[in-house]
Parts: structure tokens; C-alpha cells; sequence
């Protein structure tokens, strides 16, 4: 220990006490149904299709809301993410895609004139008011936090009592066969695709089943039934798909009957106390109300979308429309959509997407060429839940061959087993996998006269083929780096181990040219490129981070590049640009590319659209603002690592960091408050904070040791907690939401179309 950091280590020991202090736990005060009341959509006016429309879910059911426009009904979109195609040609999107159920239309009597609504997010209900020329209907509508059920209630006024419900079944073709029919020329659709068989509808409007048989077996069952009770008109609504049984319809009575024998009232009970107790896993508070009314929006979005033991989120969760994506993409839209549950603590809803891939280990053997699969795992661009995709490419063989998904994914996985620490799943799920996807790349690489290991032409996700590709040289180092570090921790002493250190050592350099990083060998950055497929080493990977030597130049000069052919750029492009802003600390170029975000790509209801619908960029936004406020890359913890001067003020409870520690902080006048660490695992404790002369306080005295420039390392041991404060302020410790401009700014405000 140098002199200097024995002579800290001393100061900040007198400043956490040679005895010891007992802790002073930060409390949080926050009135939940009053803070989630600022956050609800409201529409002052009836929405209309997807992209205003009030939405709901519980994981596998969809529900949407809206005025049909140019129709006197008001339309309940029904989905399932169950339901999908099952068959076994190669035909992909066209033949395993997701596949629409259909439509409730509530006919009034007379005509709409006008309407309100409102998403209420602490209880997951929509409720709106319609008026007609006959009088006024009042609806009230959820999707069952548990049960697989839609309720719906009406009560009326003036003639309106005797409005009609009817079923619309969709076809159950492939979205992207619709879509392309319709909207999307550019989609080259199957010679003589066959269509599945029409659906049967059987009893009546009030109590009747739709259902529908697939071609390739198996099928799908929508069963509903009104209830009139003291002119309450209540419509209870299940959708089952079953494969390759073909007995939907039985499940779907059984379940239908068992909510009816439950009741209304115990059921909206116990749906409420389900998403009451979810939302304070965490908190946020922001001083843009537009921010925060944001983030909690895309909290309830992720609860609606998935579950632990539910469907994976693919390209529109719950709320299936006609798309050219009606599947999981697994190039950039899956990873963006699950990384806000880490940092927001929310971990059980990132199950369904271990589940996807663990559970179909041998799925991903059959997805690469048949020669490889005694070692190596693979996952193409789209897939089903099950992971059934087309087949990974040969580098330098295929055309445009997209070999690096799976190992992308399997970084996802590791984002998610670094906020638990759960070495019995990194053991016996991650690092298999994990493995298998290096294994692929491994079979590829050669080396050159210049006595470095090059890898063939391989596919940087929607630019183009190139040799030595930075998308794949970033992940086959950053899987190489992982498997060592993994295998070092569980004392596995694997055989393929000095492979793994070779590439390490010997992988060709990053290709690159006075602009930052090229797409890869002789490929520079020459056109508008949306993805930042090539800018995988800086971010997400922080491979290449502000940490080292020379790294920032590069990562402003890559970033800049990228951004200066704006043509292509997306929501998604400007999501990423912000985090890599965050990354270097630049808060205020991070805060300016979420606005334009913002200003010109998000939908009144927060969702968002490139050609067809797709949810991955709203939720990866998310994600954007956690980079603002919190990282732990790299082993540090960060707390406010790169607040913009707009963000005075800030405060958050329970945020999750990688190493499993949760993390409270308050930031006032620009200035950092407070901090509250807890250790959920005991792993190492470093903490970069912008506190001048800190106070690290716990029931023990703690030792402090100062590892660089406002960087402290702290034996925090698993269970502990410490509060760390500038010395010389006082504070009472409390969290508490921000008087920021929050009132309701999603939803639908101007009756001006």
C-alpha cells in the first residue's frame, strides 16, 4: 500500500469510526397509489389503433383498447403468446410465427360521439367513458394478474343498456403474411403458402367458443361468456392454445368456468394485491415528469409482457398485430428488451427469458450445420419460444452468415447472474451454454502470416459481411474473457481453458481507421447504419471503456462517426448512442439523445413502431436512464455516473448492481446526498462516487481502502449495509418523490386528430 493510500486509509477510517457506528437505514416514503396516480396514461379523447391504445397483460394474455377508426365500435384486441404456427417446413416467420387471435367489438346503440380513458397502472385497469347519441357507456376491463382470464364490466346510462357484443376471429395466418399482403411489398411471401383452415364459431354473442384447428396440428379456443347482475354487464373472456393435443377447448371451458365460480370481486382483489405488491421492488424519482411518467410506463409494460414462468418477450409481447415481426429477434430487439429488469430489480420477470434459452439446449444444437453439433450451440436471427430458428451459417461459407446471436444472448444471461450471483445456475446452465456458443466461433478461426487468430466473413446484424467482423471478434473476446473468469470462480478446470487464453492473446485487433471502429477487415462504416452492431465492444461489453488508456478518443470518435450519417438512425440507435454517452460520463449528451428520442419516435401510449410493431426500444430507454444514474461495470459500483446539469435533483431506492448489491441514492442541487449499499452476496465492494470526503457508515467499522480518484473499496460482507455521506452534512435519510411537471403526459390529450 502506498503512502498516500495508507494515510487515506487511516482518514477514512477515523471517518467511519474506530468503534464503529450503528447504521441509520434510509427510509422510503412514498404514498404508491398516490405516486402510480401522476404516472396513469390518460386519453381525453377515444384512441384509436395500436400505437394509441390503452393496453394490459399478464405475461401470456393481451388485451387493447381503442375507437375502430371509421367504425362505430369500440375494439377489445384479444392475444395470447401462446398461440403460433407449428409447422415444419423452412419457411420460418411464414410457418412457426406467432399468429393473431382476434377482436371484441361493443356495438353501442347509438352513435359514439366522444370518450375518455384512462390506464390506471397501480391496479392494471382500464376504465372509459363513452358517450353516444343514446346515452353513456361506462367500461371497466383487466387481464387477470394470475388466472388466464379477460373481464370486462359495463354499466350504462340512457338507452345504451342493450349495446351488442360481437366476435371477430382473425385469420390465423402468419402476421407477416397479412402484413405483407397489405402494407408490405417489399416481404417476399412463399409460393402457394397454405392457408389454415377457418375458424368455428359456436353458441352466441354472450355465451359462445371460437376456435380454430392448425394445419399442423394442435389448436386454439376463444371461450366467453356475459354475466347481468344489477345492471352490471360483466363478459368473461378465456383464450387456451394447445399443441399437439388438440384439446384447447376443454381447457378453455374449464378455466372460463372456474373464474365464474371465483366471482368478480375476488378476483379483481386478488388481481390488484398482485400488482400493488410488484411495483415497489424499486423506485425512481426524476425531475422531468416526462422521464418519470416514462419510466413507470415500461415497468408496468414488462409486468404486462412476461412473467417468470410465462412467455418469453418477443417482438410485441401480449399485443400481437398485423407485423413483419411476429416473432423473437434475437440481433439486438430480445437483449434491449430484457436488460431493464436487472438495475430495476425485477429479476423474476428476466426468468422467462433463462427459461427460453436453458430449456432448449438441444433446440439450439439442431440450429448450426449438422457437423458442428458435437460441440457447439447456435440460435439464428428470428426464432419461436421454443428457439426453433433457421440455421446458423458457416463463416465464410453462407451467405451472410449471423453466427454471433446466441452468444449475444448468453450475455443477457450473464447481466442476469451477475445482479443475483447464483453459482449453481452459472455452474449448470450458463457456462454450458455459454460454451457451446464460443465452441461455434472456435471451429472458425485461422491464423494468418501476421501470427494472429482472424476469423472468415461473418455478418455484422443488418450492414453486411465482413472478415474479422467487430461484432464477432467483441463477443468471441468478451465469451473467451467470460468462460475463464467463470471457470476460475466454480475451480472448473475445463480442457478447453488454454484455447480460451490463446484467443485471448492472439485475436486480431479491432479494425479500425481515424473514425473509430470499421464494421470489420477492409469494411469501414460507409453507409447509415441504424444497429450499432460494429460498437459492440464499447457498449454493452464495455471491452473497450473509459478506464483504459486510450480508450475514450477512440469510443468519441466510433460514436460520432456513427451518428454523423443520421439517414437510417432509429429509436434504438438513439437509445444506444446514450448509454455510450453515459459510459464516458457525458450526461448531457446522454439526456440530449433520449430527447430526441422523445421528441420524434415514441407513440402517445409509449409504444413504437419501424415498419411493423416492435417493443425493444421504449424498454431499452429504460435502460439509457439506469446508465445515467447507476452502473457497475467492470466491478465498480457507479452511482450517478453521468447525471446531465438538467437533473439537479434525483433519488432511487433498491436499485440492483452487478455483484448483487442494492443500492439506495439521493442527489440534491447537483450535489450527491446519500448512498445506501447492501451486500446480498458478499462479493467484493468498490464504489466510485462524486463525494468529495465521505462517510462510510455501518454497525461495523468498515475497512476503506481509496483504489484511485474518487474510487473506495469496502469489506462489506454479505448481508451488511453502509450509508455513505459527505462529512460535515446531515440529512434525515428519506427517499421521496420529487415535485417534478409529472401529470399524466402519456395518453391521448388533444381531440385534434
Amino acid at each position: 500500500m502506498t503512502k498516500f493510500k495508507t494515510l487515506l486509509f487511516i482518514c477514512v477510517g477515523l471517518l467511519n469510526g474506530i468503534t464503529g457506528f450503528a447504521s441509520t437505514p434510509v427510509k422510503l416514503d412514498v404514498d404508491w397509489e398516490q405516486f402510480m396516480s401522476k404516472q396513469d396514461m390518460v386519453w381525453e379523447t377515444l384512441p384509436k389503433y395500436w400505437y394509441e391504445s390503452a393496453y394490459m397483460g399478464n405475461g401470456m394474455l393481451g388485451l387493447m383498447i381503442y375507437k375502430e377508426p371509421g367504425q362505430n365500435y369500440i375494439r377489445l384486441e384479444t392475444g395470447n403468446c401462446a398461440v403460433h404456427d407449428h409447422r415444419t417446413n423452412d419457411t420460418g416467420l411464414f410457418s412457426t410465427g406467432r399468429l393473431l387471435t382476434g377482436h371484441f367489438a361493443l356495438h353501442p346503440k347509438g352513435k359514439i360521439l366522444d370518450g375518455k380513458m384512462r390506464l390506471n397502472l397501480w391496479n392494471a385497469e382500464t376504465t372509459a367513458d363513452i358517450v353516444t347519441t343514446s346515452g353513456k357507456i361506462h367500461l371497466s376491463s383487466i387481464v387477470h394478474s394470475d388466472k388466464m382470464i379477460i373481464i370486462t364490466k359495463v354499466t350504462t346510462e340512457g338507452d345504451e343498456a342493450d349495446f351488442q357484443w360481437e366476435w371477430v376471429p382473425a385469420p390465423s395466418e402468419s402476421p407477416r403474411y397479412l402484413f405483407a399482403k397489405s402494407k408490405g411489398p417489399w416481404i417476399t411471401v412463399p409460393e402457394d403458402y397454405p392457408l389454415n383452415p377457418a375458424p368455428e364459431i359456436t353458441g352466441t354473442s354472450t355465451d359462445g367458443m371460437s376456435y380454430q384447428k392448425l394445419q399442423a396440428g394442435g389448436e386454439t379456443a376463444v371461450g366467453w361468456k356475459e354475466t347481468i347482475q344489477k345492471g352490471e354487464r360483466i363478459l368473461w373472456v378465456n383464450l387456451t392454445h394447445s399443441y399437439p393435443e388438440s384439446n384447447a377447448r376443454t381447457i378453455c371451458q374449464k378455466e372460463l368456468n372456474e373464474a365464474l365460480r371465483i366471482g368478480y370481486k375476488k378476483l379483481l382483489k386478488t388481481h390488484r394485491q398482485w400488482w400493488n405488491a410488484y411495483y415497489p421492488a424499486s423506485f425512481i424519482t426524476l425531475p422531468e415528469g416526462v422521464k418519470e411518467n416514462f419510466y413507470w410506463i415500461q415497468m408496468y409494460k414488462l409486468a404486462s409482457a412476461t412473467r417468470a414462468d410465462r412467455a418469453l418477450i418477443d417482438c410485441t409481447g401480449p399485443w400481437l398485430t398485423e407485423t413483419p415481426w411476429p416473432n423473437a429477434w434475437w440481433n439486438l430487439n430480445v437483449q434491449l428488451t430484457y436488460w431493464p429488469l436487472n438495475a430495476a430489480n425485477r429479476l423474476e420477470l428476466a426468468s422467462s427469458l433463462e427459461n427460453a434459452l436453458y430449456n432448449n439446449m438441444d433446440q439450439l444444437r439442431r440450429n448450426i450445420p449438422e457437423a458442428y453439433r458435437n460441440d457447439a450451440l447456435g440460435l439464428g436471427r428470428t426464432s419461436n419460444f421454443q428457439c426453433v430458428s433457421e440455421q446458423v451459417g458457416i463463416p465464410g461459407v453462407s451467405h451472410d452468415p449471423e453466427i454471433g446471436n446466441l452468444t449475444w444472448a448468453c450475455h443477457s444471461l450473464w447481466l442476469i447472474y451477475r445482479h443475483k450471483m447464483d453459482d449453481t445456475l452459472l455452474r449448470e446452465k450458463l457456462f454450458p451454454l455459454l460454451k457451446g456458443a464460443v465452441n461455434y466461433y472456435l471451429h472458425f478461426l485461422r491464423k494468418e502470416s501476421d501470427g494472429k487468430l482472424h476469423l472468415p466473413k461473418t455478418y455484422s446484424p443488418e450492414y453486411g459481411s465482413a472478415e474479422d467482423c467487430n461484432f464477432d471478434l467483441a463477443l468471441l473476446r468478451w465469451g473467451c474473457q467470460t468462460l475463464i473468469q467463470a471457470s476460475e470462480r466454480l475451480k472448473i478446470n475445463d480442457p478447453l481453458m488454454d484455447e480460451w487464453k490463446n484467443v485471448l492473446k492472439n485475436l486480431t485487433p479491432y479494425p479500425m481507421d481515424g473514425n473509430g471502429l470499421f464494421i470489420g477487415k477492409d469494411t469501414p462504416y460507409a453507409f447509415s447504419h441504424r444497429h450499432y452492431s460494429h460498437l459492440l465492444a464499447v457498449y454493452p461489453l464495455y471491452l473497450i471503456n473509459k478506464d483504459q488508456s486510450g480508450d475514450v478518443e477512440l469510443i468519441e470518435k466510433s460514436l460520432q462517426f456513427w451518428q454523423s450519417k443520421p439517414g437510417a438512425l432509429q429509436g434504438y440507435s438513439l437509445t444506444g448512442a446514450s448509454s455510450i454517452s453515459s459510459a464516458l460520463g457525458r450526461g448531457n449528451d446522454a439526456l440530449s439523445y433520449l430527447n430526441k428520442l422523445f421528441g420524434r419516435f415514441l407513440s402517445v401510449n409509449t409504444l413504437y413502431r419501424e415498419a411493423g410493431p416492435v417493443i425493444e426500444t421504449p424498454l431499452s430507454a429504460v435502460q439509457s436512464i439506469h446508465d445515467i444514474i447507476l452502473q457497475s461495470w467492470g466491478g465498480k459500483i457507479r452511482i450517478f455516473p453521468a447525471v446531465p446539469d438538467a437533473w439537479q435533483d434525483i433519488a432511487f431506492d433498491g436499485l440492483l448492481t452487478e455483484g448483487a448489491f442494492e443500492v439506495t441514492a439521493s442527489r440534491k442541487a447537483g450535489k450527491t446526498e446519500f448512498i445506501q449499499v447492501k451486500s446480498l452476496a458478499g462479493e467484493p465492494c468498490i464504489i466510485v462516487t462524486d463525494i468529495m470526503q465521505p462517510v462510510f457508515k455501518s454497525k461495523r467499522t468498515l475497512k476503506v481502502e481509496s483504489i484511485g480518484r474518487q474510487t473506495y473499496q469496502i469489506d462489506l460482507r454479505k448481508g451488511e449495509e453502509m450509508i455513505i455521506y459527505p462529512e460535515g452534512t446531515s440529512s434525515d435519510f428519506v427517499i421521496r418523490p420529487l415535485n417534478n411537471t409529472s401529470n399524466q403526459c402519456f395518453g391521448k390529450k388533444s381531440k385534434k386528430e
